[in-house]
């Protein structure tokens, strides 16, 4: 990495002309021409429209498109211009000289997470929009902190600084708060008339000016005394920051004794801070106008690192061990992974691949390998297919490449298994890349088709639909018989539903049923008798029962102590087959009865009419009538539940947790300012906390669950859960 783009955003350099005389420049053969950059941060921040002003600075556009329209290059989903919002990962490749920029437009929507984490996956660095008039969330602030963990260089870009609301100083200092001492702005606002007319560099003192015009640009000029002085407090903590990271111990001593530190050296160390994820720069933007675009991308393309720069995943043999160290060399063996995938009704599907090592060529024979979620309904799979067609996506516009080296990202068509996590390798050396986290979902939604008939439809479409999202599980509940659908939120589910009915599915969704269970409350002795003699074939089996309840989890238990002979050794069988028969139908509300023991204690047989079906009727004609004289519990399924919340929303979650039935367990401090709330909670109360919690925490609360026990339903809940 050399320092020529960063002097370059301080010097206001890199107009748009120039940049659009190089959009259109040769295919990039080297890694270390590759930026690959995610645009995060919450929805509504202005990521898109910065994302289509840079491209339009840089001559990949002729013109800015409109969310409202529908006409952005990275909202091309029928679903994002419905809900005029991002909701997939969009691939935006831009060029600045020589340097390829993929800008990774992320959705900034909670229910889209697993799609972020896709961006993320395939770039290098991040770079936060903030947007000037709302601010930072806690949403964003979480993700800053899932970006330190895994130690992702970022930047911070305070958008929409144009608006009549924007308010910049204090979004730096919310910034600041939030995200930590190292976030330093670069430059600071210029105004006159009351609005943001440029750009001035804090290291270089110079300031930049566009018109109205994002395509033209003012120039730079030396900024005026009075700017110097309001921005030199700003200047002396930049350096100091940036002295603080300096790999050069002598720096700061140099600094303090009043030696002026060359641009040059300062740059450079800036530059390694940045890429080594220790500093994170500040820069300012109005999409509209055009302010900080130039130097925006100077900051990209010489501050951000490259692919070389960044440790690869974890990459193992198909049997799960091990392979020697994998290093971006498009040399080297090859290995990428497909972080998205959609179906076009003409391409098939559409496979988003980062290449990791080696150099991915048309018409050439790879290994598509998928491990790992089987949990969610994908099946581990492998296959080899032809490389047929290799694209360059621009958003939805898919251009022909020859090839694509280690560090870029391209797009396959017409592919025939390939899902999202996949290995795509070589085929005599395949395999698997360590897939990433998938976050979990956790809002069920129960679908049928709106005819019987469109039951076949919704099956084979869902199919498809599920095969390229990771966050989506499809379940068929055994008990309730129900079609479940388990997003991430609701925002989730309308883009299922949408892309159902897009494939010509008449899809309707119904109320989630609850699994319950039933119990005897209290003992019962029954006898049931099925006798039909009138001739023919006729049928005799009597038997008398005794039914008492269990501990919780016990299950069944069938004990004989049948004397004397009464009932023959095989048809006592014959009665522990009905009454089981009659555990999964239920005796009350159609629950499974789960947790007793029933003890046969008699009953009669006739010598001809007597038979195996006889006595199954008979056992479970003998439970019903038991169940009659007992009471009946209805048992609901609780689920041990952990919620991570910031300090400052604990109360608000254990007061909701109250008004869920909800039993605490405990709290535990975990990263600094988070908490992790236990609790027991009942599954029918959980039924939309996904998105409960997010709107009680301002979408920064998650939660993980798992089923822990059967315990019994209050009783003004089971009437009106089952009506008994």
């Amino acid at each position: 990495m050399t320092g020529k783009g960063t002097q370059d955003a301080a010097k206001g350099r890199g107009g748009a002309e120039q940049r659009r005389a190089s959009a259109s420049g040769a295919p990039v053969d080297q890694p270390e021409k590759i930026r690959n950059v995610a645009l995060v941060g919450r929805s509504g921040a202005g990521k898109t429209l910065l994302a289509e002003a840079l491209l339009a600075a840089t001559g990949a556009l002729t013109r800015l498109g409109s969310i409202e329209a529908g006409s952005t290059v990275s909202d091309s989903d029928p679903s994002e211009i419905h809900q005029q919002r991002s909701v997939t990962l969009s691939v935006l490749p831009l060029a600045v000289a020589e340097i390829k920029v993929n800008l990774l437009d992320t959705p900034g929507y909670a229910d889209f997470i697993g799609e972020l984490r896709a961006g993320l996956r395939a770039a290098d660095a991040a770079l936060f929009v903030v947007s000037a008039v709302d601010g930072v969330d806690a949403a964003t602030t979480a993700l800053w902190a899932e970006c330190d963990r895994i130690g992702m260089p970022r930047a911070v870009v305070i958008s929409r600084i144009d608006h009549p609301r924007a308010s910049y100083d204090a979004v730096l200092a919310a910034c600041q708060d939030a995200f930590g001492a190292a976030v330093l702005p670069l430059a600071v606002p210029i105004r006159h008339g009351g609005s943001i007319t440029g750009l001035l560099s804090l290291l270089t003192g110079t300031v930049s000016e566009r018109s109205d015009d994002v395509a033209q640009e003012t120039g730079g000029r030396p900024a005026t005394a009075d700017e110097r002085a309001d921005a030199e407090p700003a200047r002396a903590t930049l350096i100091e920051g940036i002295i603080a990271e300096s790999e050069d111990e002598t720096l700061l001593d140099r600094y303090l004794g009043g030696a002026e530190i060359a641009l040059d050296t300062l740059t450079a160390d800036l530059e390694i801070a940045v890429a080594r994820g220790r500093f994170y720069p500040v820069l300012a933007t109005a999409a509209e106008t055009g302010v900080g675009l130039g130097e925006l991308l100077d900051l990209l393309t010489g501050a951000f690192p490259t692919p070389l720069e960044r440790a690869l995943p974890v990459v193992t043999d198909l049997d799960g061990h091990p392979v020697g160290p994998v290093a971006c060399d498009p040399n080297g063996p090859l290995v990428g992974e497909v972080v998205r995938t959609t179906i076009d009704s003409f391409l098939g599907r559409v496979c988003l691949v980062r290449i990791f090592s080696g150099t991915l060529r048309e018409d050439s024979i790879v290994h598509i390998g998928g491990h790992g979620l089987t949990d969610r309904g994908h099946q581990d799979h492998d296959s080899d297919e032809r490389v047929t067609h290799l694209q360059s996506p621009l958003g939805a516009t898919l251009r022909p490449v020859p090839y694509c080296v280690a560090g870029d990202i391209c797009a396959l068509t017409r592919l025939t298994d390939a899902e999202t996590g996949d290995t795509v390798s070589d085929r005599e050396n395949p395999v698997l890349v360590e897939a990433w986290e998938m976050p979990e979902p956790l809002m069920p939604v129960a679908v049928q088709g709106e005819a019987h008939s469109d039951d076949d439809a919704l099956a084979k479409n869902l199919g498809k639909v599920a095969a390229v999202d990771p966050t989506l599980r499809v379940e068929r509940n055994s008990e309730t018989h129900q079609l479940v659908l388990w997003c991430m939120g609701e925002a989730h589910a309308e883009v299922v539903l949408d892309r159902l009915r897009a494939q010509g599915v008449h899809v309707q969704t119904v109320d989630v049923i609850t699994p319950l269970r039933e119990t005897f409350a209290t003992p019962a002795a029954a006898r049931g008798r099925h006798v039909k003699q009138s001739g023919g074939h006729d049928q005799f089996g009597i038997c008398d029962i005794e039914v008492e309840p269990l501990a919780r989890g016990a299950g069944f238990e069938f004990v004989n102590r049948v004397v004397g002979g009464a009932i023959p050794g095989h048809y006592i069988d014959s009665v522990e087959k009905g009454v089981r028969a009659q555990l999964q139908k239920g005796v009350a509300a159609g629950f499974p009865v789960v947790d007793i023991r029933v003890t046969l204690v008699g009953g009669k047989t006739h010598s001809v009419d007597s038979s195996d079906a006889a006595f199954q009727a008979a056992g479970a004609l003998a439970l019903r009538e038991a169940a009659r004289i007992s009471r009946i519990q209805l048992l609901e399924p609780v689920s041990t539940v952990t919620i991570s919340v910031p300090d400052t929303f604990v109360g608000a979650v254990m007061t909701d947790l109250s008004t869920r039935r909800g039993h605490m367990t405990g709290t535990t401090a975990v990263d600094g300012e988070r908490t992790e709330v236990s609790a027991e909670i009942p599954d029918a109360e959980l039924l939309r906390y996904a998105i409960e919690l997010r709107a009680l925490t301002a979408g920064s609360g998650w939660f993980r669950r798992g089923y822990l026990r059967h315990e019994p339903v209050p009783a003004k809940v089971a009437t009106a859960a089952a009506g008994v």
